[in-house]
C-alpha cells in the first residue's frame, strides 16, 4: 500500500468517530449533573453525603425490620 493510499484511508476512516462522540456527550452530561447538584442542593459534597446517608438509613431500617 502506498503512502498516499494509506493517508487517504486514514482520513476517510470513521469507525472511531461514534465512540468519541458518545464519550463527549457522556462528559458533557457528567459536568451538567455536577453543576445542577452544586447549585440546587448547596454543594455536590452535601448532595452525595445526603444520598449515602439516606441509603444507609433505609438499609438500617430494612435490617431492623428483618430482625423483628
Amino acid at each position: 500500500m502506498s503512502n498516499q493510499k494509506f493517508i487517504e484511508n486514514f482520513i476517510s476512516e470513521e469507525s472511531g468517530q461514534g465512540i468519541t462522540e458518545y464519550g463527549a456527550i457522556l462528559a458533557f452530561v457528567a459536568v451538567l449533573v455536577s453543576i445542577v447538584f452544586t447549585f440546587v442542593t448547596g454543594g455536590l459534597k452535601t448532595a452525595i453525603s445526603n444520598a449515602f446517608s439516606s441509603v444507609a438509613s433505609q438499609l438500617n431500617n430494612l435490617d431492623s425490620t428483618a430482625s423483628s
